[in-house]
């Protein structure tokens, strides 16, 4: 698969500590609203990476006014799932403010290749644009120009100008997609430890962004440590630190750990593993708090939308896996984390002015070595290797070289016209390299471009790839591994990916008196089911190219 810069950064662990509490000022608290006609404020959470799993799991440990708000005092659904079947970060926040699954919002995976060109693609990649005051790498996220269809954002700055529609997150694709063509994106910038905009949303950032990156707030974290929130005993439920298996780059694999350990001042590679700890979630969160102040988010007469996407949880279940105690740990500050900001929601915006909503872009997979001294069969496939000994067969029985172009997100590129250059069969090339692929250690399924276009429902996980699959972005072989197998780059850690309920059951969880009601629902839903509720909820029609339904959560 293809690797950007934004891809799994070297990882480390930080402390928990509130830091920011005087990052921005908060004003008086507004009274709240008894009925409202509509609310003020739309809030998204998104937890990149986590399983719902992990949420019920941990749910005694968890504080009084975090997920607890939703699990205690909201509406919350207990079967929520996505229904494609390559559950990646991009995919995931491209579903959940449009409705619409990857074959008609065109955000495929993360990164792909051109069916045409073979060249590498990325989600919000966008030439044209720049980040603000900041680098802009190669295949860096700057636009929602791949995304294909409207957001609840979109349609409600169509009909209401004046209304202000924010994405914030640690990753660019976590910001620009719920913030979808009409919105504003920040993203945290790892070379500098800042937040910036890129130019296709304006030419330069708000006096208050200004400010707030010259205070150096990331420089805060430097030489924290992350501890352990409970005690030992408390973690009995989780793998211990300091497995093989866990990825032992940047500040290690055990807590306690010091940020920034060994390194004499803040620079890039401090940015990147503050990404990696609890001190990421409450950066960006600090940031969330300065965009609600200064943007006046709720407080303005018109209805507003704040997407605030967290990436920590993912960078960390990736290295450690989601069934570590750094993992686990980790969940345990991130919902103290959450339990302030919503506090701070409460006496900025109203308790009973705003929406609070909160999921995932998809689950994770345990650890393949870990799993296998579970009993369970599990394992990596490498594609480099893979690809090798694929195109060595082709070679073998075609006698032309490179058929096979590349690993393409959830697929394999077949490289069509230099068959046709070649005089060969497309359809005999496609055959052979879907036999090829099944031979692969972890290979469950393979699906071709005739399967994905057609209308079988009945071949299991057919539909979840199909919902998957864009034509003119795609690869033309579709590759399903058995529950349990990832793709790998590299020796350690675990990833996600896969049409099955690990990667797929994520948190669907509401909370607003005024609006959404209580109890916990048991019906299965779909993220996809987000927008067009939450559309509801705010007077709104769906957007256009949904694929969900209204969840119809009003008391």
């Amino acid at each position: 698969m293809l690797h950007t810069r934004r891809r799994l950064l070297a990882l480390t662990v930080a402390a928990s500590c509130s830091a920011f509490t005087a990052c921005s000022s908060t004003p008086p608290a507004r009274a709240a609203t008894a009925t409202p006609v509509s609310p003020k404020l739309v809030v998204l959470v998104v937890i990149d990476g986590l399983p719902m799993r992990q949420v019920t799991g941990y749910r005694d440990q968890l504080a009084p006014d975090g997920f607890a708000r939703f699990l205690d005092r909201g509406r919350w659904f207990a079967e929520a799932r996505y229904a494609h079947g390559h559950t990646v970060t991009a995919a995931g926040h491209s579903v959940m403010l449009s409705g619409a699954y990857p074959q008609r919002s065109g955000i495929i995976s993360n990164e792909w290749r051109d069916p045409v060109t073979g060249e590498p693609v990325y989600n919000t990649g966008d030439a044209a644009y720049q980040y603000i005051d900041n680098p802009t790498a190669p295949l860096s996220g700057t636009s929602p120009r791949n995304l294909k269809v409207e957001t609840l954002g979109d349609v409600l700055r169509t009909r209401s100008p004046a209304s202000k529609v924010i994405g914030i997150s640690g990753k660019d694709r976590g910001a620009i997609l719920p913030a979808g063509h009409k919105g504003t994106a920040y993203m945290y910038m790892t070379e500098t430890g800042r937040f910036a905009s890129s130019t296709y949303y304006m030419p330069a950032h708000p006096a208050w962004v200004t400010a707030f990156n010259a205070a150096n707030p990331a420089d805060a974290f430097f030489k924290k440590t992350w501890a352990p929130l409970l005690p030992e005993s408390a973690y009995a439920r989780s793998v211990p630190d300091g497995q093989s298996w866990q990825v032992a780059s940047g500040n290690g694999n055990q807590l306690p750990a010091v940020i920034g350990d060994k390194m004499d001042a803040p620079g890039a590679r401090f940015y990147g593993n503050l990404l990696a700890s609890p001190f990421g979630d409450e950066l960006t969160l600090a940031f969330a708090r300065a965009a609600v102040t200064n943007e006046q988010l709720g407080g303005r007469g018109v209805t507003d939308i704040l997407s605030v996407s967290l990436s920590s949880h993912d960078y960390i279940n990736h290295a450690f896996g989601p069934e570590s105690r750094l993992s686990h740990d980790h969940l345990l500050h991130l919902d103290r984390h959450l339990q302030a900001f919503f506090q701070f929601l409460d006496k900025t915006v109203g308790a009973g002015n705003y929406v609070l909503a909160l999921t995932a872009d998809h689950g994770f997979t345990d650890t393949p070595e870990w799993a296998v001294t579970q009993g369970r069969d599990a394992g990596r496939v490498t594609t480099g290797p893979a690809l090798s000994l694929i195109n060595s067969a082709l070679t073998a029985r075609f006698g032309v070289d490179k058929l096979a172009w590349n690993f393409s997100a959830a697929g394999l590129l077949l490289n069509e016209k230099l068959a046709a250059d070649k005089g060969l069969k497309f359809a005999d090339v496609q055959a052979a390299a879907r036999d090829e692929l099944m031979k692969l250690p972890g290979v469950a399924a393979v699906f071709t471009r005739e399967q994905l276009l057609g209308n079988d429902t009945t071949t299991p996980y057919l539909e979840a790839m199909r919902k998957s699959y864009d034509p003119t972005r795609a690869a033309q072989l579709q590759i399903v591994l058995k529950p349990g197998w990832i793709f790998s780059f590299r020796a350690g850690g675990s990833t996600h990916g896969s049409p099955y309920r690990v990667d797929t059951h994520v948190p669907l969880l509401f909370w607003g008196p005024s609006y959404v009601g209580q109890g916990e629902v048991k019906t299965p839903v779909e993220v996809a089911d987000l927008a067009p509720t939450l559309a509801a909820i705010t007077g709104l029609p769906a957007p256009a190219q949904s694929q969900g339904r209204d969840l119809k959560l009003k008391p």
